[in-house]
C-alpha cells in the first residue's frame, strides 16, 4: 500500500492530519506545497489517512500517549524502542531513537534494548520487564503489575500497557504495508541479539 498522492488528499484526509497537528483541516498545508507540514513529507500519515475517521481517532489516542500521558518520556521511549525492535518495525525504530535520546536515553542504553530488561536496572528494568511479558504472553504477571503500581502509580502503570499495545498495532500495520524507515534513520539492531522469549 502506498501513501496518498497529492491529488488524493481531500477534506476528510486534511481533517485527520489536523488532529495530529492540533489545527483545523482547512489550515493544514496543501499536499505537495513543500511546507514543513506538507502531508507528502509524512508517508506514515499518507497511509493512515486512507481511513480518515480511524486515523483521526488513532492520532488523537497516540498523541495523548506522546504529549499528555503521565508516563515519563524516558520510560515511554524505552518501551517503544523495545516493542519496535521486537516487531522489527524499522520505521518506528528510526523515528524513536532520536526521541529517546531527547528524553535522556543514552546511545549505549539504546544499544542494550534488544537484550530486554536484563540490560537495565531500576524503573527502566521494571517497565521493560512488563513490556517483555506483554509481548511474549499478552499479559503482565501479577508480581510485575503490583510492582509497577507501587513504583509508578496506577495511571503510569496503565499507560505502560497501552504504549505496548499502541506500538504493537503500528508495528503490525507498518510491517503489513511495507513502510520503510525514512532515509538517514538509525537502522534496527541485529535480530540475533533479541532476548529469548519468556516461557
Amino acid at each position: 500500500m502506498q501513501p496518498l498522492s497529492s491529488d488524493e488528499w481531500g477534506e476528510d484526509e486534511y481533517a485527520a492530519f489536523g488532529t495530529l497537528l492540533g489545527m483545523q483541516g482547512d489550515k493544514v498545508p496543501a499536499a505537495g506545497s513543500g511546507h514543513t507540514y506538507d502531508p507528502l513529507k509524512f508517508p506514515v500519515i499518507g497511509l493512515l489517512v486512507r481511513h480518515p475517521e480511524l486515523a483521526k481517532a488513532w492520532l488523537a489516542f497516540n498523541g495523548y500517549l506522546l504529549r499528555r500521558g503521565e508516563l515519563p518520556a524516558r520510560l515511554r521511549e524505552l518501551v517503544i524502542l523495545y516493542v519496535a525492535n521486537e516487531h522489527r518495525s524499522a520505521f518506528e525504530w528510526g523515528q524513536h531513537v532520536s526521541m529517546a535520546i531527547a528524553a535522556g536515553v543514552s546511545e549505549e542504553e539504546i544499544a542494550r534494548i534488544p537484550q530486554g530488561s536484563s540490560g537495565f536496572q531500576g524503573l527502566d528494568q521494571l517497565v521493560l520487564l512488563a513490556a517483555e511479558e506483554l509481548v511474549d504472553g499478552g499479559t503482565v504477571s501479577e508480581p510485575t503489575w503490583n510492582e509497577l503500581v507501587a513504583e509508578l502509580g496506577t495511571h503510569q502503570a496503565i499507560e505502560v500497557i497501552f504504549v505496548v499495545g499502541a506500538y504493537t498495532t503500528t508495528g503490525m500495520a507498518f510491517g503489513t504495508w511495507g513502510l520503510q524507515a525514512l532515509p538517514g534513520s538509525p537502522a534496527l539492531p541485529d535480530p540475533a541479539i533479541r532476548h529469548a522469549p519468556r516461557g
